[in-house]
């Protein structure tokens, strides 16, 4: 019986030194394969270029990535608690891998099975970091393995907190923000102190799929994620449950700062500065090394060379006569969405496209065109109207045709139902707009302070929008 019993204990001594064996060359091969880890210590990421005007003020980024790099020490506790409870509670006890985090996610999602229950992940931050830097996203058993040593080599080489300040700002965050500091300006035109509870939370719960949590377009599931993670930080002792019940009542808060906020009408401008580094440091250095350029832009010049250069080029049109109207829509039907599917000016927001509803004797009753939702490609169900009285499209005589300089006694001579025009709103008279007409004619202006040289203002057209070409220093 000793003899059957020491027979096969040793059959499965060997099939055991077998399989041992078999794995460790199989786990040499994989780290013969292994990248080195220690690219991270010279890692330099790419970093948005950002020009200022002179006082200041942001005019205007440059960047493949759009990235602002900060240091762990200018992370607030509150956005390391927050990517902590939602990726990694247990960061800064685990060695890279957290092996009890693994056999939770096995358990509970062998409870979730066949539930329609979300599955969950066992990836460690620094996993992520190893996946992210060193690894592709490929989905295999030697990718894991691979994944799972680096983080344990890495774990043992760098501070907790220079693996966590890798993360948070190399992780892609949604509407082209990569790292916490892009993200919490493009989402709520906040800086990273500035930031409540609440946000954090939300940018925390947008690693695992951005475009999955869109605060626009899955609002509804976006804050469901959200309030998973204030759950998490108050489980984790990292808030209270009054201040999480207090940031679960909150909506989303998300605010995009507009192109045009940060752009301020100077887009010739900043062009013909991104040309000059283009050639004084490469693209290179432009897109990916995070300049910062304070420029000669004079805020208070620009906007009003742009008014008056705009202004000139308009009076002059009108005095050549009206051409009619950019196209034309259908206004039986919900005239809203025929309108949202044209393209306005997007940096002439003062000019509103507009369909014309009816005509009369006295006016011209248009529907005004309204935003997109954000993030979508669906217009809102809001609709707007006003008149272009007939005072406001007297200018409007015909630049060709049968009717060429006639006057104008009605506004169907120079309108018909279903016309897409441009209108501006009359000062001092809500409701009632201009007609208007983008210029043929083209323009530019230099302002400069003569005992200096330096450049104060600069406007190259009617519209950036419209044509790129910069009269002001293309044109000679």
């Amino acid at each position: 019986m000793l003899r059957i019993v020491g027979y096969f204990f040793g059959i499965g001594a060997a099939l055991f030194l077998l399989g041992a064996g078999v794995v460790a060359w199989y786990v040499s091969g994989l780290v013969d394969e292994l990248p080195s880890y220690e690219v991270l210590a010279k890692y330099e990421p790419p970093v948005t270029t950002r020009i200022h005007a002179a006082d200041g003020t942001l005019i205007g980024e440059f960047a493949h990535e759009r990235r602002l790099y900060v240091p762990i020490q200018a992370v607030p506790p509150i956005v390391k608690e927050a990517f902590i409870s939602a990726e990694d509670k247990n960061f800064y006890s685990h060695g890279g891998v957290d092996f009890f985090g693994i056999v939770r996610a096995v358990v509970q999602n062998a409870k979730a099975y066949g539930s329609g229950q979300r599955m969950v992940g066992a990836s460690t931050i620094t996993q992520q970091v190893a996946k992210n830097f060193l690894l592709t996203n490929e989905r295999s058993i030697d990718r894991k393995i691979k994944e799972a040593i680096l983080a344990m080599r890495i774990d043992q080489a760098y501070p907790k907190d220079k693996i966590l300040e890798l993360y948070l700002n190399d992780i892609f965050l949604g509407l082209g923000s990569y790292g916490v500091a892009a993200a919490a300006l493009t989402y709520f035109n906040k800086s990273l102190y500035e930031l409540t509870l609440a946000d954090a939370a939300y940018l925390a719960a947008l690693p695992k799929g951005p475009n999955n949590y869109h605060p626009f377009r899955f609002t509804e599931r976006a804050i469901e994620r959200r309030n998973w993670v204030i759950d998490r930080m108050v489980e984790n002792g990292y808030a209270t449950a009054a201040e999480g019940d207090a940031a679960k009542a909150q909506g989303l808060g998300v605010v995009t700062a507009s192109e045009q906020d940060r752009i301020t009408h100077a887009e010739y401008f900043t062009e013909e500065v991104r040309r000059q580094l283009i050639d004084m440091y490469g693209e290179k250095a432009l897109y990916e090394g995070g300049l910062s350029v304070r420029t000669t832009l004079d805020l208070n010049l620009q906007a009003m060379a742009r008014q008056a250069l705009m202004d000139g080029l308009v009076n002059f049109d009108r005095q050549q006569g009206w051409r009619g109207a950019i196209t034309e829509i259908d206004v039986s039907y919900d005239w809203g969405e025929g309108l949202a599917e044209i393209s306005p000016l997007s940096d002439v927001p003062e000019w509103k496209l507009a369909v014309v509803l009816s005509v009369s004797d006295s006016e011209a009753e248009v529907g005004l065109r309204t935003g997109l939702i954000p993030g979508t490609t669906r217009v809102g169900p809001e609709r707007a109207t006003g008149v272009i009285p007939l005072s406001e499209m007297e200018w409007a005589k015909w630049a060709t045709g049968k009717r060429k300089g006639a006057k104008i006694k009605t506004p169907s001579d120079v309108l018909s139902v279903g016309d897409v025009v441009y209108v501006e709103e009359v000062a001092g008279s809500p409701g009632q707009y201009h007609l208007r007409q983008v210029p043929t004619v083209g323009g530019g202006m230099v302002v400069m302070d003569p005992h200096t040289g330096r450049v104060l203002a600069m406007v190259g057209g009617f519209s950036f929008a419209e044509s790129q070409f910069n009269r002001a220093t293309q044109a000679m």
